[in-house]
């Protein structure tokens, strides 16, 4: 045995040896494209489960056969997830363990899981997440955006009109935007964003993450459609889309000073600066340059009195 391999079986070990309560649902998130990141303690509970809830039968057995598992599978999508979820609790009282997984990623975030989640605590019975691959997370974490908070979104309304409503209540909010597109909708979707955002905006178009083809670009978003439109490619795969967030207008700077002057007489700079950020919307290192600005300007008034007094 090798040096990784001998690491790999200690860990396995590891992961065999922690504790996995039964009547339990496990949420387990499963990779969304690249077969390796899921977790080991992922691995182990799917081969201990009693059961699996799943999406798509097909897409899971398939996934199962490549870590050379089988275990029972329990079809719950958006379609059956109230019948669903009853069967599943019948199977938590008699003892048993259920993973709860979606075709992709972490359930219940824009896939079904949410309402069995929901039953399943309402029973009185135990969740226990088991964290892992997300789209959102993994595109944000490349994309750069400097916005201290993320607005998570989903799936925007198909229809146009919708669309464009939905995003015109996002437009003045500081945070990054996150969306999920299907590739059929992808040029619509960026249309509509640059509608009602405008071309500065920067926008990060994130598809086939963790795939083969995965790409991720980044370009203000007067510059996405025609860079879609040079290759029929970049059209392909499933898409997550981040969307810087809203500058901060003059109106907002003149609120957040206010309220940065009023918590520096109580508070020490950093508390201060984050209490501000969480109050006003504004971003906490710009805040906190600010709050020392301020502090010292204070400190230095002091002195220059102090000298006049002196002389």
């Amino acid at each position: 045995m090798n040096q990784n391999s001998s690491v790999a079986a200690t860990i396995l070990q590891d992961a065999a040896q922690q504790n996995y309560p039964v009547s339990a649902l496990y949420v387990l998130a499963t990779p969304i494209g690249n077969v390796c990141d899921i977790s080991l303690r992922g691995l182990h509970l799917l081969s201990i489960a009693d059961a699996v809830a799943c999406e798509d039968t097909r897409n899971t057995s398939q996934l199962l056969q490549r870590y050379g598992l089988s275990r029972p599978l329990l079809a719950t999508h958006e379609h059956n997830e109230r019948e669903a979820a009853a069967k599943i609790i019948e199977r938590l009282h008699a003892g048993q363990r259920v993973a709860l997984v979606s075709d992709a990623g972490t359930p219940a975030v824009s896939d079904p899981g949410a309402r069995v989640v929901d039953a399943v605590r309402a029973a009185g019975l135990r969740v226990i997440p088991l964290p892992g691959a997300s789209a959102a997370i993994t595109a944000l974490s490349a994309s750069g955006l400097t916005d201290e908070r993320f607005h998570f979104v989903g799936f925007l309304p198909a229809k146009t009109r919708q669309r464009e409503t939905a995003l015109q209540e996002l437009v003045e909010l500081p945070a990054a935007l996150v969306f999920y597109e299907a590739p059929h909708r992808i040029v619509e979707t960026v249309q509509s964003l640059l509608q009602v955002f405008g071309p500065q905006r920067q926008v990060v178009l994130a598809r086939e993450l963790t795939k083969l083809f995965e790409d991720i670009h980044r370009c203000p978003l007067g510059e996405a459609p025609d860079w879609l439109a040079q290759d029929a490619n970049r059209q392909r795969g499933e898409f997550v889309i981040l969307v810087e967030g809203a500058p901060v207008t003059e109106g907002d700077g003149a609120e957040a000073e206010r309220v940065l002057r009023i918590l520096l007489a109580e508070l020490p700079v950093r508390q201060a600066a984050a209490l501000a950020a969480q109050i006003t919307g504004v971003k906490k290192n710009a805040l906190y340059d600010r709050a020392l600005a301020i502090r010292q300007g204070a400190q230095e008034d002091e002195e220059a009195g102090e000298d006049e007094d002196d002389a």
